[in-house]
């Protein structure tokens, strides 16, 4: 029997229909599967959004076990990888830009991790004065990411290479747009090695506090995003590549959001969830 959508971070119907197809077909051999993908898909959210432990989703939910068995599944197949790759030429042509970017903004953000956050996975990032991993995000122009984790004690040039060469690998974009923690040797490594080309945006000269800094924004808006769900806001996972699947799934998340903006349904659902608006 399907459960009952409601908490905030349920998918509408509307969301919904992106996602479905881009799932791996259920089983169709032997004994059918017991829960549907969607309420899988929601609990993984739910996970993202609010913070909590797995063994402490709500019980509308199917167990646990099974939620996580399928997150850990699908992440094995790169099933986030390949619904964030569809969802982003969808969010770009709705917006009227070409499917794939030619452009991107690559930034990092270091973040506390828990006590079941690996040793040999985290570092101390003496500037900001954090032990944890830090996330490099590259970001094209709209915000929509590709993601690597690292430990915090890594350098930020040092840190983006592997970023720069998974973005090579499944992009064509050969542009990137960077901080001036970037510059320096990694402007020539890029060229060299990526056939990439790291455009340093500098601060005004003069600058005295905040200032919204040209192209720099887009991506910290994005890191903003991500950290507005709980689970991100600080790194529990014990894998590295685990958080990652967190921030692909906080992304897919806002991207479907993105493209069912003022959707009959959405507005529906939210009149079900909070009926005093």
């Amino acid at each position: 029997m399907p459960r009952d959508r409601r908490y905030p971070s349920d998918l509408t119907d509307a969301q919904w229909a992106l996602i479905e197809p881009l799932l791996p077909t259920p089983n169709s051999g032997g004994r059918p599967e017991k829960h549907p993908h969607r309420d899988i898909v929601d609990a993984i959210l739910y996970v993202v959004r609010t913070g909590c432990a797995w063994r402490q989703l709500p019980f509308d939910f199917p167990p646990w076990q099974t939620v996580y068995w399928y997150f850990v599944r699908w992440e094995d197949a790169k099933v986030t990888e390949q619904i964030l790759a569809v969802l982003r030429r969808r969010v770009r042509a709705q917006q009227g830009r070409e499917g794939e970017p030619s452009a991107g903004i690559i930034d990092s953000q270091s973040v506390k991790g828990a006590d079941t956050v690996a040793g040999d996975s985290r570092g101390y990032d003496a500037n900001k004065k954090i032990n944890g991993r830090k996330r490099f995000i590259v970001t094209d122009t709209l915000g929509l990411l590709l993601v690597c984790v690292m430990a915090a004690s890594v350098q930020d040039r040092d840190g983006a290479k592997t970023t720069l060469l998974s973005l090579y690998l499944v992009t064509p974009v050969r542009f990137v747009y960077a901080d001036a923690g970037f510059a320096g040797m990694l402007v020539e490594w890029a060229q060299r090695v990526v056939r990439t080309t790291l455009h340093i945006v500098r601060k005004a000269p003069g600058q005295i506090g905040f200032a919204v800094i040209a192209r720099r924004w887009v991506v910290e808006r994005s890191l903003a995003w991500l950290t507005a769900h709980r689970r991100l806001a600080r790194d529990y996972e014990r894998h590295p590549a685990t958080a990652e699947a967190m921030i692909r799934w906080a992304a897919i998340s806002g991207m479907a959001r993105r493209l069912t903006r003022g959707h009959a349904a959405n507005r529906q659902q939210k009149l079900a969830l909070n009926p005093s608006t």
